[in-house]
């Protein structure tokens, strides 16, 4: 064998393996070796064809990197037409088709496949020797654009058949997609960019596909799942004509990714059931989808029900309801969540849309409306995915009015009239009378009743709201002036579970100044950071008066934090609270400074990473504290101790290239018990 003939054997051989691993990696999703290696085998062919030019073959998994830029698409046309497809919209029509269907077939039996109908774009793809020569885009259905240099970069599809029994030509009909993860981190890295994001999954699709470099069609997260066949030219040893479900089960032995959702179904009530079942668990798959196909199954039969005007008697479509609409913007309201998170909702002129009427939608944060350029006036499009809360996707700036001004957010609570800020360039604004702004008094009171706050044994989530909703309780301060009398004549509450309540509510007065200062329910203040500022600052009074320049020298506590617990302590309804709180008997004993003998972690500074099985992350690290530890964050020089729970990543690789000392979970608890 010459040298020639090795190193064509060893490029071959490489086309093989690297195709195989392909496979199971995109189409599969069940890789065999590790990216490394793949890359590894990727680069060795990469060099043997820039040495040899004359190696380069167009079904190289080197070619689906992307290179040449065209100047337009040159123009294919179909030599089967791609045809579309009526559509359905309710099962009447459908129980419709299915007797048309019966009637043409003289009263045969027939099944039915069905499959998503995927949002996508439709493309045909040609093989000739089992090698793809051409792809093209449906277009008009009879003459599309050529796209396979993009089409090329798509892993999913084979630019060489597997196996070695398929026909001579072969033309495979699918729909190219993009995920809906890669749609997310593709318009993430568009708006980093300052580039426009695309406004759904389609039209990201749709524009990667037609774009003339192929470079940038290959940095795109494209997707495709295979439906059908066209053309087949000397089809040999293997039959391509008994069944549409076979067809599929064929096309994915020759390397090609087939929806997992495609089912076969004996009769329209089957295909009724399916239909229900892809769109309840429509919003989780992880691609866009606008309704399911139903096609004949047998071939055979498929030929005798043929045709009407453009598209096949056998098949129809059976669509979703619209999920997008065009209305009116008539206002912006303002919704105070439960942890004073404020979000902007677009009061919208009624419109149907995904089978319901809307007339609000979320607009999410100020960014967001700063992003989309929403103006009060404008008309919108709306969308309803599914069971998702409908949201604004964008103004239709052709119908916009001159008056139309820019939306700011408030910078008060629309509610309880406190300042309303965003902390460290966070998305969303927050009120900050956390113990007053009636938006957030449920969730402040059954945060300050429980276990690790106040613990007030038998104040429920159910009573809670119950006292809440009659009005007994405007703020946490109210708990403790409940009578027997008002507690008895809410829903399952006698007298004896009245008078326990009374006596723990009475119980929890004796409390810790750490407990108290995590009960007010402070944005970023746990239990760990409440018992660092008792420990530092040691009163109530003294914490309330300082700054966020001060708070930020207590050990965790940093700028965010600091912020938060400044702004909570200045707010004059918060002081209200307090000072009810206070009168009510609320007290603690004084905390005291403990002698470096009993604090057996004094000067240590500890890093938690991992996960924690027997010990909640927040308790280790509140406890560490205690014993006279500084918990930091990250790992530095200064680091003294790494407690590495489970699956450890970097923080531990850190720690022990600097020597430093690592603990396991057990160890951590065995320190706890001896301490």
């Amino acid at each position: 064998m010459s040298i020639d003939d090795a190193l064509f054997q060893q490029v071959k051989q490489l086309h093989k393996t690297l195709n195989y691993h392909a496979h199971r990696y995109y189409v599969l999703d069940d890789p065999e070796i590790p990216d490394s290696d793949y890359d590894k085998l990727f680069r060795q062919l990469d060099a043997l064809e820039q040495q040899h030019p004359e190696l380069v073959t167009p079904d190289s998994p080197t070619q689906r990197v992307g290179g040449r830029v065209l100047d337009f698409f040159s123009k294919v046309t179909h030599q089967m037409p791609m045809l579309s497809l009526s559509n359905a919209f309710n099962a009447d029509e459908i129980k419709d088709f299915a007797k048309r269907i019966d009637d043409v077939l003289d009263h045969e039996n027939f099944s039915l496949v069905a499959e998503p109908k995927l949002d996508g774009l439709a493309v045909s793809l040609r093989y000739e020797q089992g090698i793809l020569v051409q792809a093209a885009t449906r277009g008009d259905g009879s003459t599309g654009e050529d796209v396979t240099q993009n089409v090329r970069t798509i892993h999913s599809i084979p630019l060489h058949l597997s196996g070695v029994d398929y026909p001579q030509v072969l033309e495979v009909r699918g729909e190219i997609f993009m995920p809906k993860k890669g749609f997310a981190r593709l318009n993430e890295k568009q708006i980093e960019k300052g580039e426009k994001p695309f406004a759904n999954p389609r039209n990201a699709a749709a524009g990667s596909l037609r774009q003339l470099d192929s470079k940038i069609a290959a940095a795109r997260p494209l997707d495709m799942f295979c439906y059908g066949i066209g053309v087949i030219e000397q089809a040999g040893n293997k039959s391509l004509t008994n069944s549409h479900s076979e067809n599929l089960q064929q096309l994915e032995i020759w390397g090609f990714a087939i929806s997992p959702e495609v089912k076969h179904c004996t009769d329209w009530q089957e295909c009724i059931a399916y239909y229900q079942s892809i769109l309840d668990r429509r919003a989780d798959l992880p691609y866009e989808i606008d309704g399911v196909v139903y096609k004949v199954d047998r071939i055979a039969q498929q030929q005798k029900a043929g045709f009407i005007a453009r598209a096949p008697r056998w098949a129809i479509a059976h669509k979703f309801p619209a999920e997008e609409a065009m209305t009116r913007l008539l206002a912006i309201d303002i919704q105070v969540g439960r942890t004073g998170a404020l979000t902007p909702v677009a009061r919208l002129e009624p419109v149907f849309v995904g089978g319901v009427t809307v007339t609000n939608a979320t607009l999410h944060n100020q960014s967001e409306i700063d992003r989309k350029d929403v103006r009060i006036g404008d008309s919108v499009i709306v969308r309803r995915a599914g069971d998702v809360i409908p949201e604004v996707v964008r103004p239709v700036l052709s119908k916009r009015l001159q008056t139309a001004e820019s939306y700011t957010m408030p910078d008060h609570c629309p509610v309880c009239g406190s300042l309303a800020e965003r902390v460290n360039n966070e998305a969303k604004s927050r009120c900050t009378g956390g113990l007053y702004c009636p938006a957030q008094r449920k969730e402040a009171i059954k945060h300050f009743a429980s276990r690790k706050a106040m613990d007030i044994e038998g104040l429920g989530n159910k009573l809670v709201e119950q006292l809440v909703d009659v009005g007994l309780i405007d703020t946490i301060a109210d708990l403790y002036h409940l009578t027997a009398v008002q507690l008895v004549s809410m829903e399952r509450m006698a007298d004896k579970s009245a008078d326990k309540l009374l006596n723990s509510i009475e119980k929890s007065k004796q409390t810790t100044l750490a407990h108290f200062l995590y009960a007010l329910g402070i944005r970023e203040v746990g239990e760990a950071t409440a018992l660092a500022l008792a420990n530092y600052y040691k009163t109530l009074e003294l914490i309330s008066q300082t700054n966020k320049e001060d708070l930020q020298k207590v050990a965790d506590i940093g700028p965010v934090a600091a912020h938060n617990i400044a702004t909570f302590f200045s707010q004059p309804h918060n002081q209200e609270v307090l000072e009810k709180l206070l009168a009510a008997g609320i007290h603690w004993p004084e905390v005291m400074t403990k002698a470096a003998d009993e604090l057996p972690l004094d000067g240590e500074i500890i890093v938690l990473t991992g996960t924690l099985s027997q010990i909640k992350r927040n308790e280790a690290k509140a406890l560490l504290i205690e014993l006279g530890a500084n918990v930091s964050g990250s790992v530095s020089k200064k680091t003294t101790m790494l407690i590495a729970g489970e699956k450890a990543g970097s923080k531990l690789k850190k720690a022990q290239e600097l020597n430093i000392k690592v603990l396991d979970e057990a160890q951590l608890m065995d320190l706890f018990e001896s301490a």
